[in-house]
């Protein structure tokens, strides 16, 4: 049935209708109109590995029994947490390793661009385009060129000058034991960076326009990583950095115990593979901060190369953000698994710490033990009381509850070498498997310094979730 012509002109006439509306969503939206920026694309943020979510809520924040040694440290308060996520244990030896031998390979990968080696014609630079390398970038510079970490390194090389490149990394001849050529751990130096949000909000910091706004300057004042004053010159005065050895204390076994025969851990703990599951120790706050930079730099160096947006950063948890997934939505619970009570139904310990009189062993280990062993708590996380106790990213003061926000309460101090001790304490929660159960409580708070290693304090990651969790809202209900 052939179409009549004015059929036709209909037909072309909605035609053409179709595609001016069909261009003008695609481009522009309706011409004049509010639509956004075009061709925005979805952003989904993906379950991240061994993290479990702790989503937003509130929940009174303090203790829920008796001050037994009368501390006063900490007070019934009402506070509100975005979600989250978290490491579902305590970061392990073997997860740390990672880190250790990561700053190792750089260096020795370093070390190999600076002497000019090459293996079958190619060298450790990394191949880049130098259209896209920011302005002032020199390839050329071995100290700050890019590493080819596809490039594998011959520890074992017969080439004389490769291993003359390298032997730097290795213990000097007349501090080897038995001739062992070993890592000299004290040269594994990370050099980290991060930004000073906390002193550029300072509304004395902020850049001042000029009235015809054609330039303007900062007038403030911050304090740099050194701990020096010096006037705001531009945008990166804000980038602190700061240089500190990665590996952990493994002498921490024997320094915090006196007459105590604990010299196999202080030998094995870190490396042996045995204790590759066990959770980290002697790593101080600033270690595990320096772990959780590079984490975050390792995510955003794998999402670039795959044109992915960056997640938030990997950080310690603040102690209110700690406490809320100890108590996995259990408000008035003492423990993370509910009860007030450090026994099951069957009269077993339910966590790893040191229980009646110093029976260590009553729980299943003398010292730390695995991680995940015991059951996690209602938000699938393990281990929040006893096994270790875990940085936060707070400073400690007695009086923090008083002063600190209801919302997302946080109070930090990054003290500098020259500080007194009172301020380079940081808080730590949980307790560990030398402590006794009042440590355990979801809302006992203590603390370590800031620059000392324990055999008792490990840690583990937060990242903050982006966007607001509201998966279990019904917004209908408000309309």
């Amino acid at each position: 049935m052939k179409l009549r012509f004015v059929d036709m002109k209909k037909l072309i006439l909605f035609s053409l209708v179709v595609l001016m509306i069909t261009s003008c969503n695609k481009n522009t939206g309706p011409v004049g109109e509010l639509v956004g920026v075009p061709d925005r694309k979805e952003f989904y943020e993906p379950d991240p590995y061994g993290m479990a979510f702790i989503p937003m809520g509130s929940f009174i924040m303090g203790p829920n029994d008796e001050d037994v040694p009368f501390a006063m440290t900490a007070q019934s308060k009402t506070v509100s947490i975005d979600p989250f996520w978290m490491d579902i244990t305590e970061i392990t030896n073997n997860e740390y390793r990672q880190f250790v031998y990561w700053v190792r390979d750089s260096i020795v990968r370093r070390m190999l661009v600076e002497n000019e080696i090459e293996v079958d014609g190619e060298d450790y630079k990394a191949k880049i385009n130098e259209e896209v390398a920011h302005p002032g970038y020199d390839h050329d510079d071995p100290k700050t060129c890019y590493l080819n970490w596809e490039k594998e390194i011959y520890w074992n090389s017969e080439d004389e000058e490769y291993q003359d490149a390298i032997n730097d990394i290795f213990l000097p001849v007349n501090e080897r034991f038995y001739r062992r050529k070993e890592i000299d751990t004290r040269k594994l130096i990370y050099e980290y960076y991060w930004v000073d949000l906390k002193q550029a909000a300072k509304k004395s910091n902020r850049y001042n326009f000029n009235e015809d706004f054609t330039g303007g300057e900062y007038n403030g004042e911050i304090i740099n990583s050194k701990g020096e004053k010096e006037a705001i010159k531009d945008r990166s005065s804000f980038v602190m950095s700061a240089r500190i050895n990665v590996y952990p204390d493994t002498l921490v076994w024997m320094a915090d115990y006196t007459y105590s025969y604990n010299e196999p851990y202080a030998k094995k703990y870190f490396w042996h593979p045995a204790f590759d599951n066990y959770p980290v120790v002697g790593v101080n706050w600033k270690q595990a901060n320096a772990f959780c930079i590079w984490r975050t730099q390792i995510m955003r160096i794998w999402m670039d190369k795959h044109g992915q947006p960056p997640f938030e950063d990997y950080r310690l948890p603040t102690e209110a953000e700690w406490e809320y997934a100890a108590r996995g939505g259990l408000m008035l619970s003492m423990y993370p698994w509910g009860g007030p009570y450090t026994r099951n139904n069957t009269g077993c310990f339910i966590a790893n710490f040191k229980p009646l009189r110093g029976n260590y062993g009553s729980d299943g280990a003398n010292e730390t033990i695995e991680v995940a062993l015991f059951s996690p708590n209602e938000w699938g996380l393990y281990d929040m009381a006893g096994n270790v106790a875990e940085w936060t990213s707070n400073a400690f003061d007695e009086s923090a509850y008083t002063f600190t926000h209801d919302l997302n309460p946080d109070y930090v101090y990054n003290a500098l070498a020259d500080d007194p001790p009172v301020l380079k304490r940081k808080v730590i929660r949980g307790g560990s498997w030398k402590d006794i159960g009042y440590y355990l409580q979801v809302s006992t708070r203590t603390y370590e310094y800031q620059d000392t290693a324990k055999s008792y304090v490990g840690f583990r990651c937060v990242r903050s979730f982006m966007g607001r969790d509201g998966a279990d809202w019904d917004f209908s209900k408000f309309n």
